[in-house]
């Protein structure tokens, strides 16, 4: 994973671009350098630090083993920042439970303040634990935090019950955020598991071949799931109740495009397949819903697509959503000695509901 934040500030030596992405195994020893001293070159940097806090901040190896470990990696390699987000129960959770994310650690050393690398550090957060299908992100900062209350107020956090609490002894008094990932309690979205490529690619194909009359290399290429969720990302829908996939879509990896129809600033996607079985559910809406919501994730303009000219009724959902076509990327692919008219498709994130 990795996504860029634009930055022209030569106050802090920051020129071009600086790149959110997993810390490395052989960058865990400065993550938890610069998680200390960021934490030093704030508000509550004049308290001594507990034996404990100082193992929870150094021990980075730990935290990535209990979820993921980010670093903002300015042009020269130099690590300015980092955040951690773990799953409920994990050793360095406070306050998720169940089937919460709990967002930790989210640290910029302060020569790199001011530049918008702490929201794009929660963004690219937020978005891995939607890969995990979290319900919600959880978080604590200081009463004295003021700036990071800010933030996460601004991305959409809001305050739990019973505030202002003082964990494990500790002379800080917290507040406790809470930001839920769900719009509906009987489907969530999540990244495919390799046990269920095979299933995935199975409702692909049933999707397409129910009503389109498909080429054998257009079939294979539906069918790899596992390549698929290798180079770029395979979502799926899941039934809460049951566990069953009910519809799948494909997108790149931050920074990267999945077809070449998609310029900078936009995110493609290719494949939204919604089970048979599941249809007249709204799975079709809530996957390209999900995609809109990437595109926001990673402070992306545009989400676009290609259709086949005879994909009618995705092209009424897309519609609908409030996409327009792209008359001037659209052409032609010969395939299986087939011509093949691909109309194309955009919204701007912005605009999505």
């Amino acid at each position: 994973m990795s996504t860029t934040a634009a930055s022209q500030d030569e106050r802090h030596g920051l020129r071009g671009s600086v790149e959110i992405r997993p810390a490395r195994p052989d960058e865990y020893d400065e993550v938890g350098r610069v998680t200390e001293r960021a934490f030093a070159e704030g508000p509550y940097g004049h308290l001594p630090v507990t034996a404990e806090r100082r193992e929870l901040v150094l021990d980075v190896a730990a935290r990535a083993a209990s979820g993921a470990v980010l670093v903002a990696v300015a042009p020269d390699g130099v690590i300015v920042g980092t955040v951690t987000l773990v799953r409920a129960g994990a050793p360095q959770s406070r306050l998720a439970v169940g089937d919460e994310a709990e967002l930790r650690l989210l640290g910029v050393l302060a020569a790199a303040r001011g530049l918008g690398l702490g929201r794009a550090l929660a963004l690219a957060a937020e978005e891995v634990a939607l890969g995990w299908g979290a319900a919600s992100v959880v978080l604590d900062t200081g009463t004295r935090n003021l700036v990071s209350q800010t933030l996460y107020r601004s991305l959409g956090y809001e305050l739990m019950p019973n505030q202002s609490t003082e964990p494990d002894g500790s002379p800080i008094r917290h507040v406790e955020f809470i930001k839920p990932l769900r719009d509906r309690a009987d489907v969530l979205v999540r990244l495919v598991l390799p046990e269920e490529y095979e299933a995935a690619a199975d409702l692909s194909e049933r999707a397409y071949t129910i009503e389109y009359d498909i080429t054998e290399t257009y079939r294979a290429s539906i069918r790899q799931i596992a390549e698929r969720a290798q180079e770029h990302q395979v979502w799926v829908a899941v039934d809460t109740a049951t566990g069953a996939l009910l519809g799948a879509v494909a997108t790149p990896r931050p920074g990267r495009a999945i077809s070449p129809l998609a310029r900078e600033g936009e995110l493609d996607f290719r494949l939204l397949a919604v089970d048979p079985p599941a249809r007249g559910r709204g799975i079709g809406a809530l996957l390209t819903r999900h995609v809109i919501e990437l595109a926001r994730l990673r402070r992306l303009d545009h989400v676009v697509m290609n259709s086949g000219q005879q994909m009618v009724g995705a092209h009424r959902l897309y519609e609908k959503l409030g996409f327009g076509r792209l008359p001037e990327r659209e052409g032609a692919i010969t395939e299986g000695g087939r011509t093949i008219q691909l109309l194309a498709f955009t919204i701007p994130v912005g605009a999505a509901s």
